[in-house]
């Protein structure tokens, strides 16, 4: 393996096969409902990049309910609380929900995604108090280190409060997961770079790695009616994957390498649909260069 995948690290972590239950904890957005600006990330659909999950008119508990009466079961699981923003919400809200859905013996992690701008001392507080029993992970949307394009993809947000959510969660002792999105307008295989630079200056767990589509009903789908944004080949999202994963540090955990999208509500460009040739495409541009994750890996401070 060029990387290290999550499945490789359940296998090593908990020897026994781990799935995660995706969860619509019934979650808005700062960046939706005015507080930092509306219409959210220019390619955020309405399901707030939940288009996979169980429909939200169940329960939390219902959901679990619902996805344990599916056939494809596991041994344990990981609770993932995964569309919209699951830390924005008073403190003892996020515990009933948290809690809603750790209702199985089988439940083994939580992990929890949401803004940087939606993290604080009390909410990592809440979340560490859960690490006596289970395995605790947050998953952070950074998507770019370029502030100008955090500004055109309406992010709301600078870098610097990355910084100040990395800080408090490293120091609550909570491992962090950080998204990224290779293909955003604008941005070349340098700007990626300077993201992967940039996210080595942090103790990061893990990363995600997102190759950006174009979904209905987005801003950026009128960007891509109007000619204003053209997706990245194939070709150009492989080689920049293979560029993040070989200048990453060789001790990170790869959540994910690719973006997977409904094609009911997708759009564009085609090859994304086509999850296991994209990984396929990316293992060769690895073993065309040498490469393995990491070993080009410089620490940056």
């Amino acid at each position: 393996m060029f990387y290290n995948n999550l499945s490789g690290y359940f296998k090593q972590r908990y020897n026994k096969r781990i799935k995660k239950i995706c969860i619509d904890g019934g979650f808005t957005c700062p960046n939706r409902d005015g507080t930092c600006g509306t219409g959210g990330c220019i390619f955020c659909g309405e399901r707030g990049a939940g288009e996979h999950i169980i429909p939200a008119a169940l329960s939390i508990s219902g959901q679990v309910c619902k996805y344990f009466s599916r056939t494809h079961k596991a041994d344990e699981y990981v609770v993932y609380f995964q569309n919209f923003t699951n830390t924005y919400a008073p403190v003892n809200v996020l515990k009933e929900r948290y809690d809603a859905a750790l209702t199985d013996e089988r439940m083994v992690a939580l992990a929890v995604g949401t803004r940087p701008d939606c993290i604080s001392e009390e909410v990592a507080g809440l979340l560490a108090s859960y690490t006596d029993r289970y395995d605790v992970w947050v998953e952070l949307g950074l998507q770019t280190s370029n502030d100008a394009t955090a500004r055109l993809i309406n992010r709301g947000y600078d870098r610097s409060v990355f910084e100040r959510a990395a800080a408090i969660l490293s120091g609550w002792n909570i491992p962090v997961v950080v998204h990224i999105i290779i293909g955003l307008p604008g941005e070349t295989i340098d700007d990626v770079a300077a993201t992967v630079d940039y996210i080595n200056g942090f103790s990061l767990w893990g990363i995600k790695i997102h190759s950006l589509f174009v979904m209905k009903g987005t801003r950026l789908e009128e960007m891509y009616r109007l000619g204003e944004y053209v997706p990245l080949t194939l070709d150009e999202y492989t080689e920049s994957a293979a560029h993040v994963l070989s200048h990453i540090s060789p001790d990170m955990i790869v959540h994910r390498v690719t973006a997977d999208c409904p094609e009911d509500i997708f759009i564009a460009p085609e090859w994304i649909l086509d999850k296991d040739n994209v990984i396929l495409e990316i293992n060769k541009k690895m073993e065309k260069y040498g490469w393995t994750q990491g070993c080009l890996y410089k620490e940056t401070k």
